[in-house]
C-alpha cells in the first residue's frame, strides 16, 4: 500500500493535471473579479470564466467515465476548453485592456495545461491502437 503522505503529494503536485486546472480556475476567478465593471469586460470575462472552469470540470468528469472512449472524449473537451481559454486571454492581452504581467502568466499556464492534456491524449491514442 502506498504511503498516504506520498499520495497527497501526488494529488497536489504541479504535474497533476487536475490540480493544475483547479488552481488555474481559481486564478481565473480572481482575475475575472479584478476586471473593470464595463460592458466589454462582462462578455469576455464570462466566456473566459466558462471556458477555463470547463477544463477542470471535464477532467474530473473523465474519472467517472464508463469506457476509455468516453474518458478520451472528456479529455478532448478539456483540451478544446483550454484552447478557447487561451483565445480569450490573448484577446484581452492584445487589446491592451488588462495588466500584461498577469495575463502573460495566465496564458502560459493555459498553454502548459493544454500541452499536458494533449500529451495525455496522444499517449491514450497510442495505447489504444
Amino acid at each position: 500500500m502506498a504511503n498516504p503522505q506520498t499520495q497527497n503529494q501526488n494529488l497536489n503536485s504541479k504535474s497533476n493535471i487536475r490540480y493544475r486546472s483547479y488552481h488555474f480556475s481559481l486564478n481565473i476567478i480572481k482575475f475575472d473579479l479584478s476586471l473593470p465593471e464595463k460592458r466589454i469586460y462582462w462578455s469576455i470575462g464570462d466566456q473566459l470564466l466558462r471556458s477555463s472552469t470547463s477544463i477542470g470540470a471535464n477532467l474530473v468528469e473523465a474519472q467517472s467515465s464508463s469506457s476509455i472512449k468516453d474518458f478520451m472524449r472528456y479529455y478532448e473537451i478539456a483540451l478544446k476548453s483550454a484552447n478557447e481559454t487561451r483565445y480569450w486571454l490573448a484577446l484581452l492581452k492584445d487589446s491592451d485592456l488588462v495588466n500584461n504581467q498577469e495575463i502573460l502568466y495566465l496564458i502560459d499556464e493555459a498553454k502548459q495545461i493544454a500541452n499536458m492534456i494533449g500529451s495525455s491524449l496522444l499517449t491514450m491514442k497510442h495505447k489504444k491502437i
